[in-house]
């Protein structure tokens, strides 16, 4: 099996920053594609960004293309969620999911594997 957990969430103002990190275990050679999704109270969880395993490719939601990177280093088995200029709306909680096969995806019900999740809290 496969462990993903999430660190780096937290209280920020609006505008500002946080790194987030999800660190895998476990069986992580079946892991290709890694994703980040998130979910505000009372929402359905949303896809926010994706990467293929090499790093070459990558995909992002609308509402945070421009503004949020993902990248991965699988020396470390650790894909990381950089977000910038954060918004009251990015408030939720951020999930770390990992997929067996090769190509990216934006549903939830394409991955395979999740983390427990990392509260982001951007105040006004």
């Amino acid at each position: 099996q496969v462990q993903l957990v999430e660190s780096g969430g937290g209280l920020v103002q609006a505008g500002g920053s946080l790194r987030l990190s999800c660190a895998a275990s476990g069986r992580t050679f079946s892991i290709y594609v890694m994703g980040w999704f998130r979910q505000a109270p009372g929402k359905e969880r949303e896809f926010v960004a994706a990467i293929s395993w090499s790093g070459g490719s990558t995909y992002y939601a609308d509402s945070v293309k421009g503004r949020f990177t993902i990248s991965r280093d699988n020396a470390k088995n650790t894909v990381y969620l950089q977000m910038n200029s954060l918004k009251p709306e990015d408030t939720a909680v951020y999930f770390c999911a990992g997929k067996r096969g090769v190509t990216l995806a934006s549903t939830s019900k394409d991955y395979d594997y999740w983390g427990q999740g990392t509260q982001v809290t951007v105040s006004s």
